[in-house]
């Protein structure tokens, strides 16, 4: 009885592997049976789904569905007679198949011999038993339906990814449009034939197609090119299309009364379907105007010489591409010297016109900006042409406008001359044995032109190369003397200025990445000395250039930001100690502050190389400003410090607390000079008081401005920043942080006001003697460029930001209510401290 009990136990396990199995058989044979019936069924049904219907002849329609069912029937009858219904029995057979020593057959056996010998019984039980063991690991059998023989165009793969697409991207809605191209269909439903018709314009003028059914108006406007699709219904001949607005010349065989007609809108004229519930429009077809472009103003010269010309392009959709051609004005040439002879044949420089990346594109205004400066045509008169194309495939041409194509401008007079000879080469090759005379006659006595000797051995090098290949000088040649001349002239022109800045962006660039990757602080080190070394052998090189050149175009803008070469060191000692700190992401940021510093780096060269009249004591008030400017944040981090230290204190009781938060509240006691000692000792307020001390010992007689009205300004605003430092000091004394920094910031607006005074009255005094800016100093914004690496204009006399306006137009309100909304939204938070709300009260109450 317990092998009986326990066998019927293993038997019950196999119940849901039987059953798995025995649907697995069930699903394997109606696959392979029936699997043509659902191809048939699926190919039909996508094209259903995609609207093939709509696009193909009634009577198509019908032939190709009248074939989909017979096809449907036959492959079911075939399916149905080679369908062999599964018995369980078999299913058993594939379960116990699929486990090893077919256990289950084992089980239904019988002993045949030794019944009644105990020990062939016993033996006979164990195997048992070891068979319904087995049983144990049974699992249900996949089904396998072996199509690949059956089909093997894979014709079942076919019909799913075609019916995948239509669910898709197709509708299921279409299916039921089949009904409606039923005999007598239409005419059951209106009482008479019926007519549908869709216009639809082009892609690009992204307007939305219309259903002619629901126009009711007798005038159609609609864009020149919208396609019309008519589709007709009922009895053939009881509905016609009469058109005149596609232009086409119809057969005479053409039939208007065809179920589906599609045509083209090329024209204004009449469309009518005349018949039972016909309607007739008179269509305006808007005529898709060709894009329009101008020159806006005048082509200037940038920066090394690039070009850049303004531009207003439109188009009533949108303008998808443009060009600007260049080509040689040849009749407005100076024909004298090298360009005596005709020019050799050239293509036109074809320029890519920039497009706005967002936004509309039917009227738009764009710099196009390119550096032509070594192209042959450089500082010759030519012709620009700005060209617009439209979706549409129209073209727009602007008027030829006539111009000096701008190029670099080269100083020195041995550059110069390279330059012509280049020019020269690169009009026709016969000029080669020309300007090989030219530069040998330049370089005779080569100690009165030439002081960079590379530049000089490299030129005697390229002069034998020209000489000996004048005879028989090939384009390609011809190429490669003009780029070797066009680098002489270079390095003759700036000496070793550019590779001194090549040296300085390739530190800069290895730094950068060491801070971003995360690199050593031994080779962070390493790199950090070679950017120190590559900036003083660069700021070297511009003082150089600027004593070889002092005609040169140099920055005079007095409201520029000035930095001295010993702000930069510092700027780099701050770099330094940010790593050192491992802040790296802020000394990510300060080192792009820094690339763009040096990018916009310039020199102004005075005479004599000695400072003008105030510029030592317009230094020390820069000096004093920065000081000021520290000492103030130092003031603020020691008063968030205090309100911590508050916050921490109330957390732990109000028992016995009493007296040391009184000597933590801002004016307790215990405060005094002991408040913000730095690492060499000194108090906030003993700080303020050498920071007074510096702005008194200023020479007022240094000065510039004497007499004049933005001098006098300016020293009256000296003293109220000294009466400022003092009030100052004197609320450090007492611990009233805020107070302090109201009168730090008295005193620095104080200071601004002086710096920029004095600078205007500087201006002024050199104006009227004629003077070039004095003083040696280095990094003076570009006049081009008046914005610091943020994006900000550049502030008075060495100052960080201006007072002119940081966004322009209505912005700057929306950007001032701002941020008066989040002074308001801060006042009003009781967590906050009542110091500092006084403090932002105290703001609100001035703006």
């Amino acid at each position: 009885m317990t092998e009986t009990r326990d066998i019927s136990d293993d038997l019950e396990r196999l119940r849901w592997p039987l059953r798995l199995t025995y649907a697995g058989l069930w699903a394997e044979r109606i696959a392979r049976a029936f699997w043509p019936l659902w191809t048939t069924l699926a190919l039909t049904l996508a094209a259903l789904l995609l609207g093939v219907q709509d696009f193909l002849p009634l009577e198509a329609v019908w032939t190709g569905l009248g074939l989909a069912l017979l096809l449907a029937l036959g492959t079911g009858f075939v399916g149905a007679r080679r369908f062999r219904r599964p018995t369980p029995r078999e299913a058993v057979d594939r379960l116990d198949a699929a486990m090893p020593g077919n256990p289950l057959a084992a089980l239904r056996d019988r002993q045949a011999i030794g019944t009644d010998d105990p020990a062939s019984a016993a033996v006979w039980r164990a195997h048992r038993l070891r068979m319904a063991d087995r049983l144990k690991d049974a699992r249900a059998v996949r089904p396998d339906p072996a199509l690949a023989p059956r089909d093997p165009f894979a014709l079942r793969y076919v019909a799913l990814t075609a019916l995948a697409v239509a669910l898709v991207f197709g509708s299921v809605w279409r299916v039921a449009s089949v009904a409606d191209m039923a005999p007598g269909r239409a005419e059951a439903m209106v009482g008479g034939p019926s007519w549908e018709g869709w216009v639809q314009p082009p892609g690009y003028t992204g307007k939305p197609a219309l259903y002619l059914n629901d126009i009711t108006l007798p005038d159609l406007e609609v864009p020149q090119g919208s396609q019309v699709q008519l589709r007709l219904y009922g009895e053939v001949g009881a509905l016609a299309v009469a058109e005149g607005v596609s232009g086409r010349a119809l057969p005479p065989d053409h039939d208007a009364t065809a179920p589906a007609q599609d045509f083209q809108i090329t024209q204004s004229g009449r469309l009518a379907i005349d018949g039972p519930g016909g309607r007739e429009w008179q269509v305006v077809a808007l005529a898709d105007r060709g894009p329009k472009v101008t020159a806006s103003g005048e082509v200037s010269r940038e920066a090394e010489g690039m070009m850049k010309l303004p531009f207003t392009a439109q188009d009533d959709y949108g303008v998808t591409g443009g060009r600007a051609v260049i080509t040689l004005d040849l009749a407005a040439v100076d024909r004298r010297f090298g360009l005596q002879i005709a020019p050799e044949p050239r293509e036109a420089v074809t320029l890519d016109l920039p497009l706005p990346i967002t936004g509309n594109r039917a009227e738009f205004s764009e710099n196009l900006i390119e550096d032509l400066s070594e192209h042959p045509f450089a500082n010759l008169p030519v012709q620009i042409r700005l060209l617009v194309d439209d979706a549409a495939g129209q073209t727009g041409e602007s008027a030829a406008l006539s111009v000096v194509l701008p190029g670099k401008r080269f100083f020195d007079p041995l550059a110069a001359a390279l330059i012509e000879m280049r020019r020269d080469l690169l009009w026709n090759r016969e000029n080669i044995d020309r300007s090989v005379q030219i530069l040998k006659a330049v370089t005779n006595r080569p100690e009165d032109l030439i002081r960079n000797e590379r530049a000089f051995l490299r030129l005697k090098v390229l002069m034998r190369r020209m000489e000996a290949e004048a005879a028989a000088l090939t384009p390609e040649m011809r190429d490669e003397f003009a780029a070797q001349l066009w680098e002489i002239a270079l390095m003759v022109e700036e000496g070793d200025l550019e590779s001194a800045r090549q040296r300085l962006q390739r530190a800069q660039d290895r730094l950068d990445e060491a801070i971003r990757n995360g690199a050593d602080p031994s080779e962070i080190e390493e790199l950090m000395q070679e950017l120190r070394e590559a900036l003083n052998d660069y700021m070297q090189e511009l003082a150089e250039e600027a004593q070889r050149n002092p005609d040169r175009e140099m920055s005079q803008n007095l409201e520029g930001m000035e930095m001295t070469g010993d702000q930069l060191q510092q700027m780099l000692d701050e770099l330094q100690k940010l790593m050192e700190e491992g802040r790296m992401a802020e000394a990510a940021e300060l080192m792009e502050m820094l690339r763009q510093l040096m990018e916009n780096m310039q020199v102004t060269e005075g005479q004599g190389g000695q400072g003008g009249p105030g510029s030592q004591a317009m230094r020390d008030l820069q000096d004093t400003l920065r000081d000021q400017q520290g000492l103030s944040d130092d003031s603020f981090q020691e008063l968030q410090e205090q309100f911590n230290g508050q916050q921490g204190q109330n957390q732990q009781g109000q028992q016995g607390q009493g007296n040391q938060q009184g000597q933590n509240q801002p004016g307790g006691p215990q405060q005094g000079d002991q408040q913000g000692q730095g690492s060499d000792g000194r108090s906030l307020a003993e700080r303020q008081r050498d920071l007074r001390n510096q702005l008194r010992g200023v020479n007022p007689d240094a000065l510039p401005g004497q007499g004049s009205d933005a001098g006098e300004r300016g020293r009256d605003a000296l003293d109220r920043a000294g009466r400022a430092m003092e009030d100052a000091e004197r609320a450090l004394r007492d611990g009233d942080l805020s107070g302090a920094l109201d009168r730090q910031a008295e005193a620095m607006e104080a200071l601004r006001e002086g710096l920029r005074d004095f600078g205007e009255a500087m201006a002024e005094e050199r104006q009227q003697q004629g003077q070039a800016d004095q003083g040696e100093a280095f990094g003076r914004a570009d006049p081009n460029s008046q914005r610091d690496p943020l994006g900000r204009e550049l502030g008075e006399m060495g100052r960080i930001g201006s007072d002119r306006n940081m966004l322009q137009g209505e912005d700057v309100y929306r950007r001032a209510q701002d941020l008066l909304d989040e002074i308001r939204r801060r006042s009003g938070e009781q967590a906050r401290p009542e110091s500092e709300r006084d403090y932002l009260r105290r703001l609100l109450d001035l703006f």
